[in-house]
């Protein structure tokens, strides 16, 4: 059994070397927070109770959070270092007794099975601290890990502080650590500031355990990717380039199709069947796509759910959507959020649907706007319809019956319903209700004076 202890992450900093009035871990990286990611990553562990250290930012960061049940804060009132971050959940975790695991918000490339590893290593070894190293090729602004002639980790000493010799050493310190609790919170109260940067050190706790002769573990991770810290804009869009490709890898590995993957971006929490086929261009987020279907380049799904067989046609964007077995979507439609289609609809180019259901086999094909509506089965919309859904105060909603036919260039003005079967002549302004069966036009009469345009013109 893994060790569950309690999870600590430190998102109290300010990110400086970022140049921007968002805190730090709320820049985002594939489509949400990088405090989401390290979350996301929490919740995935079973057992763990997981709290935040905030400051910079502290109202955003709570708020971008609620979504995670259980969430405890703990507040950093001045940013004086790692070592006062984790003082400020003290009251807290001395009375949880047992270990905490210490995270950084701004870590996210982090996989689940490497911190179960690190678990089981801490349990097996019967530590008082572990602490996550890797090798960089070049370990510019990393803590550089410490080892004796025995191969014991001995201590960490951050960068600013670092001898020549010690600049020298490619072993890094990940700012990953588990601890035993109370000899954690035993060796902060021995640390001091007397350093280059005038802050309190985490990593000088490792110092004070070794000298106390109290067991401390390194933990070495193979693939350093996972342990990048983002401090600045750079770092940023290369994290999210190698979580791009994680992620467009494991959906090729499990049958997806993807048309130029450097070029298709994917979240971490959409689930996509195989025999997908999605273009470049393209960006998927919280979604469900069904097998055998077809995402053309540019399009844009969020929130949405996708049946099988379901085509997207170039540059449409779907959001909060649910789209039934083998229809077909654009290109260039707008699906905002209550869009619902059922079986084998057929949405246009330049389509707008808003909070509206089309049931079977419906078709709206070019250029019309459709919100706060009930489309029949087996209903044609012409080109140009419009539903005017608002009146300036409220929102109205048109039903349209089944086997509905609508000319080009109608406009229906909510509330009103149309009958099943009726036909609506082009041109038509419908105000009123109509009856099932009916023909309904609505238009000015026609007038036609033959010679008239010559003669108009020459004048």
């Amino acid at each position: 059994m893994i060790l569950t202890p309690h999870l600590l992450v430190l998102a109290a900093g300010r990110g400086r070397r970022m140049k921007s009035a968002i805190p730090k871990v709320l820049h985002e990286v594939l489509f949400q927070p990088m405090l989401h990611h390290v979350l996301d990553l929490a919740y995935a562990i079973p057992n763990l109770s997981v709290s935040v250290v905030v400051g910079h930012g502290e109202e955003e960061v709570r708020k971008a959070s609620e979504g995670y049940s259980g969430l405890q804060f703990f507040q950093q009132t001045e940013q004086r270092g790692t070592a006062d971050a984790v003082k400020s959940s003290q009251v807290f975790l001395e009375k949880q007794k047992g270990h905490v695991l210490i995270l950084s918000g701004d870590v996210i490339l982090l996989r689940k099975t490497s911190i179960e590893n690190l678990l089981k290593t801490h349990e097996a070894e019967k530590a008082i601290c572990s602490v996550v190293t890797t090798h960089l090729k070049n370990p510019t602004g990393y803590g550089r890990i410490l080892r004796n002639a025995k191969c014991e980790v001995v201590g960490i000493r951050e960068e600013a502080d670092g001898s020549p010799e010690e600049k020298k050493i490619s072993e890094i310190n990940a700012g990953i650590y588990c601890f035993q609790i109370a000899a954690l919170f035993e060796a902060l109260a021995k640390i001091s500031n007397q350093n280059q940067q005038g802050e309190f050190y985490l990593t000088d706790v490792i110092e004070i355990l070794v000298r106390e002769n109290k067991k401390v573990v390194g933990v070495l991770f193979p693939d350093a990717e996972e342990t990048l810290g983002i401090n600045d804009r750079v770092a940023l869009a290369e994290a999210e380039k190698i979580l791009q490709k994680r992620i467009n890898q494991f959906h090729m590995e499990n049958g997806v199709t993807l048309r130029g993957p450097n070029e298709v971006w994917i979240d971490t929490h959409s689930e996509i069947a195989p025999d997908v086929i999605i273009e470049a261009g393209t960006r998927i987020k919280k979604s469900k796509i069904g097998k055998a279907t077809l995402i053309e380049s540019h399009s844009r799904i969020e929130s949405s759910t996708l049946g099988e067989g379901v085509t997207i046609k170039d540059g449409s964007v779907l959001k909060e959507s649910l789209i039934g077995n083998n229809s077909v979507v654009g290109p260039y439609a707008h699906l905002r959020p209550g869009s619902i289609l059922q079986l084998g609809v057929k949405i246009g180019n330049f389509v707008e649907i808003k909070k509206s259901v089309f049931k079977d086999g419906s078709k709206a094909s070019h250029l019309s706007y459709i919100g706060d509506a009930e489309i029949g089965r087996s209903v044609n919309l012409g080109c140009g319809f419009i539903t005017c859904n608002y009146d300036g105060v409220k929102k109205h909603k048109t039903i349209i019956e089944d086997g509905v036919f609508v000319g080009s260039d109608s406009q229906m003005v909510a509330p009103v319903t149309v009958g099943a079967g009726s036909y609506i002549a082009s041109g038509t302004t419908l105000t009123r209700s109509v009856p099932c069966e009916s023909l309904v036009i609505s238009r000015g009469k026609q007038i036609t004076k033959p010679g008239y345009a010559k003669r108009f013109l020459k004048k």
